[in-house]
C-alpha cells in the first residue's frame, strides 16, 4: 500500500504559490496525489476568492485532497452570518477587518471595498451580496483534522494528553504555545501550520510547514512517507530532519 502523503502549509490567498506547490507535487508523483491543505485559505494576499474557487472546484472534480479549516477561514463564515459574530480568542481590540488579520483583502477579492468610515452594517450588507453561499457552504464543511497512519494533520496544533476525539475545535485552529512548548511524543506525528517560523521545522514530535505565505514569504510543501519528510523545492525532496538530528 502506498502511503505517501503531500501537505501544503497556510496559503492566504496566494493563488500563485498555490499553483506553484501544485506543480512540483505533480512533478513529484504525478495529478493523483493525496495532498492535506492545512488551512487558511483566505485573509492577507490578494486573491482569497480564487484560492477558494481553486480549491472547491479541484474537490469537486474528484481530486484526492483534504481540506482542513484554518482559524482565518471560520472567521469568514462568523462574519457572514445573519448577525456577524467574531471570535472568541481574538484580543478585545482585534476583529477580522482589523488591518492586521486580513478580512478587508478577502473581501476586496470579492469586491468588497472598505473604508475607515464604513459601518459594520454596511460591510456586511455587501459581503452578504456579494460572496457565493457556495464559498461559505465550502468552508463551513471543511473537516478540523485528518489521521493516516502515524501522522495526524492539524491547523493549529492539539491540546497535549487530550484525546482526539475530545479536542476542543477552537484548540485545533488556534493554540500555540501550550502545543508548542511540549516536547512528549504525542500518538502521532503532528504536522500543523498557523504560526509563521522562518522555514519548515521538524521537532520530534511536530512538524510546522506555515512558512509566511501572505506575509510575502514562500508557501511550503512536503510529502510524507510514513514519518519520514521531505520539502519539495524547484530541485525536488529535501530531506527535513527533527531539529535535534541536523
Amino acid at each position: 500500500m502506498n502511503n505517501q502523503i503531500y501537505a501544503i502549509g497556510d496559503i492566504h490567498g496566494e493563488l500563485e504559490q498555490l499553483h506553484a506547490a501544485i506543480a512540483k507535487i505533480e512533478k513529484d508523483s504525478g495529478p493523483a496525489a493525496r495532498i492535506v491543505f492545512l488551512g487558511d485559505y483566505i485573509d492577507r494576499g490578494a486573491q482569497s476568492r480564487q484560492v477558494i474557487e481553486y480549491l472547491s472546484d479541484g474537490l469537486a472534480a474528484g481530486n484526492d485532497w483534504i481540506c482542513l479549516m484554518g482559524n482565518h477561514d471560520r472567521m469568514l463564515t462568523l462574519f457572514m452570518e445573519d448577525y456577524p459574530r467574531t471570535d472568541i480568542r481574538f484580543r478585545v481590540n482585534y476583529h477580522w477587518l482589523h488591518k492586521r488579520l486580513g478580512g478587508r483583502e478577502t473581501l476586496a477579492s470579492y469586491g468588497v471595498e472598505i473604508d475607515d468610515n464604513d459601518t459594520i452594517l454596511s460591510v456586511h450588507t455587501r459581503a452578504r451580496a456579494a460572496v457565493p453561499q457556495a464559498h461559505i457552504d465550502f468552508i463551513k464543511s471543511l473537516q478540523y483534522h485528518y489521521e493516516q497512519d502515524d501522522l495526524l494533520f492539524v491547523h493549529a496544533g492539539i491540546r497535549p494528553g487530550v484525546p482526539l476525539d475530545q479536542q476542543d475545535h477552537n484548540d485545533l485552529i488556534w493554540i500555540r504555545d501550550e502545543f508548542h512548548d511540549d516536547t512528549r511524543t504525542h500518538p502521532r506525528l503532528v504536522i500543523h501550520g498557523h504560526t509563521p517560523v522562518p522555514e519548515a521545522t521538524h521537532y520530534g514530535n511536530r512538524v510546522n510547514l506555515d512558512t509566511g505565505s501572505g506575509y510575502g514569504k514562500p508557501l511550503t510543501t512536503a510529502v510524507f512517507e510514513g514519518t519520514n519528510c521531505w520539502l519539495l523545492t524547484e530541485t525536488g525532496r529535501v530531506p527535513l530532519l527533527p531539529d535535534f538530528l541536523v
